[in-house]
């Protein structure tokens, strides 16, 4: 099977580029830990118990993709952001799930061009470290998919 990140197409960007680029990564990777925190203490009914304990874990997971991205910043010589991106809420379990399903659809293509970026300006380690984060985002996206009772979502390609 063809690497699906082989086929899309990546802007080329610099150092100080990725840094932004990685700032706004960080930005959502902070959004996903307060999502997880409040998703997983507000879903009520039997049937969002499971995930609503999956949420515990994700949010542990992405505060730990934070910090990886955080020090990667600061490799290249960045300042690390202390904004996240704005978490949706609502009074529906169905819909707070949607907005992560939607949000680490996003995270997803986005890591994806990051590695890419990465190699281009030989940073290859770096690259590595986002793969890695890119695996537990794709168990996080599956999850969630799995419980609203959906496909995983194909992410977008780039622009």
């Amino acid at each position: 099977m063809k690497d699906e990140t082989a086929s899309v197409a990546v802007k080329k960007v610099s150092r100080s580029e990725l840094i932004e680029l990685l700032n706004q990564d960080l930005a959502r990777e902070y959004q996903a830990i307060i999502a997880y925190v409040v998703y997983s203490q507000v879903l009520k009914g039997a049937e969002f118990m499971n995930i609503a304990g999956e949420l515990v874990k994700h949010a542990a997971q992405e505060l730990s993709h934070a910090l990886i991205i955080a020090k990667q910043i600061d490799y290249l010589g960045g300042m690390p952001t202390v904004e996240p991106k704005t978490v949706r809420t609502s009074e529906k379990a169905e819909q707070m799930l949607q907005f992560d399903l939607e949000n680490e659809t996003e995270t997803i293509r986005n890591y994806r061009e990051r590695v890419l970026q990465c190699e281009e300006l030989t940073e290859y380690a770096m690259g590595e470290q986002i793969r890695e984060i890119l695996v537990e985002e794709q168990d996080h996206q599956i999850a969630l998919a799995t419980a609203l009772g959906k496909s995983v979502p194909a992410p977008r390609s780039a622009k």
